[in-house]
């Protein structure tokens, strides 16, 4: 089965996919950094959507991140495909203190929407919004790897998993 090519799983993968690969810095580093600098370059990786509908299909990824202001703020490009459908981001972050916030845009549906929540340990939280859907996601960076879950329960796609590694 492949997904529906509709605006709202668009719109709730979007800023999932999104708001886990920015946050997903390790925060237990050296405080003369900030937490984005270890995310500077390319990660691919892969994971697994799940529909409202019981469906389940297979994402590749790939993103690149730029660091900036000491590693306090990231730009990020991602593309990610499934073989019904393509996603592209673009999105800017800051981390102050403990709290990120940031937006995020998806090209090719042309839809936004904002990202805040905070980073503690290996362990993120986030909340992703857009004008249409909320959703909850948990991250964990060890080392090279990054892996995540996000929840939208009543959304379209109310699961997905992805784990990326850093390119050589």
């Amino acid at each position: 089965m492949r997904l529906r090519p509709n605006t709202a799983a668009y719109g709730t993968l979007a800023p999932a996919a999104l708001a886990l690969l920015l946050i997903a810095a390790p925060t237990g580093r050296a405080q003369a950094a900030g937490p984005f600098e270890v995310m500077a370059g390319s990660w691919s990786g892969t994971g697994t959507v799940n529909t409202s509908d019981g469906t389940h299909e297979r994402v590749r990824c790939l993103a690149k991140y730029v660091s900036e202001k000491a590693g306090n703020g990231v730009q990020l490009d991602l593309r990610c495909a499934t073989d019904s459908y393509k996603v592209e981001f673009t999105s800017s972050i800051i981390q102050s203190g403990g709290s990120l916030s940031g937006n995020w845009f998806e090209r090719t549906r042309r839809v936004g929407g904002q990202i805040s929540g905070r980073a503690e340990g290996d362990e993120v939280n986030v909340r992703a919004s857009g004008q249409t859907f909320t959703a909850l996601l948990n991250v964990k960076t060890q080392g090279t790897r990054q892996t995540f879950t996000m929840e939208s329960p009543g959304a379209w796609v109310p699961e997905f998993t992805i784990a990326l590694n850093r390119a050589k």
